[in-house]
């Protein structure tokens, strides 16, 4: 039987390796062992800050309304209280982008709220 060398299927890898970096900086863009190291870190601190991300967010929703809800002398806890034992069912992400937004909305549904 002939001797197979690898040479093709090793360009392959390679090139598929450094299509996947592109963009990245000084040798992590140009040779495969650098790479692949920087794929593989990459894809594990995705999949970490995809998880922390959602904390991050409600953590930017909750500064937002706090904000918001200064120019009417409330407290963000006392207000979530309010809306919850009023049975008002509007989640954070909604609330920060009416404080935002559309921060007449917002006063309306303070005061309606208070």
């Amino acid at each position: 039987m002939a001797r197979v060398k690898g040479g093709l299927m090793a360009q392959k890898r390679r090139r598929n390796i450094l299509d996947e970096v592109k963009g990245y900086r000084l040798q992590r863009s140009k040779k495969k062992r650098v790479a692949r190291e920087a794929i593989y870190h990459a894809q594990l601190y995705a999949f970490a800050h995809r998880k922390d991300k959602k904390n991050d967010f409600r953590r930017l929703w909750t500064v937002r309304i706090n904000a918001a809800l200064m120019a009417f002398g409330l407290k963000y806890s006392r207000f979530i209280n309010t809306l919850k034992v009023k049975n008002v069912e509007i989640d954070r992400k909604v609330l920060a982008t009416l404080a935002k937004d559309r921060p007449e909305a917002f006063a309306r549904l303070v005061e309606s709220v208070k």
